[in-house]
């Protein structure tokens, strides 16, 4: 009986920390297509930038050269991170949302909302980013 009870108990616990593990996959993953994703615009790599994008923001431009123009002019933290690591996150349904806390090139910090949407294939593309920057924090 002392088996049954312990086998069970270790059962109970395996179900219990695989949800874990299946709760905090969409997060890794989203963490992992953003780190691409800037590691791509790092090495001016546009079709790996454009490669992660959903197929709405790709539809608002004809090809990946102009994505990745509008990346340069609009969002230089995000194309030209100086450093930049993972803040708070949101898992809502099929999206992720990620804060991501960067040092842009010119040495301001910025923080970029990163919305990720799952697709029909579970893959998850990038489907907007909003950057605001950063008011500094007290001196050290």
């Amino acid at each position: 009986m002392f088996r049954a009870l312990s086998y069970g108990l270790a059962i109970g616990a395996l179900l219990i920390f695989a949800g874990l593990g299946r709760a905090e996959e969409p997060v890794d993953t989203a963490q992992s297509i953003i780190r691409k994703q800037i590691t791509a615009f790092l090495n001016d790599d546009a079709a790996t930038a454009y490669s992660f994008a959903s197929p709405a923001i790709q539809g608002k431009f004809l090809n990946q050269n102009l994505f990745f123009e509008m990346v340069k002019r609009a969002y230089q933290p995000v194309y030209r991170p100086g450093n930049f690591a993972f803040g708070r996150n949101k898992v809502v349904g099929d999206q992720v949302v990620q804060e991501v806390l960067i040092t842009g090139p010119d040495g301001k910090d910025w923080t970029a909302i990163y919305q990720l949407v799952r697709q029909p294939d579970g893959a998850y593309k990038i489907n907007g980013v909003q950057i605001l920057q950063s008011a500094p924090g007290p001196a050290i």
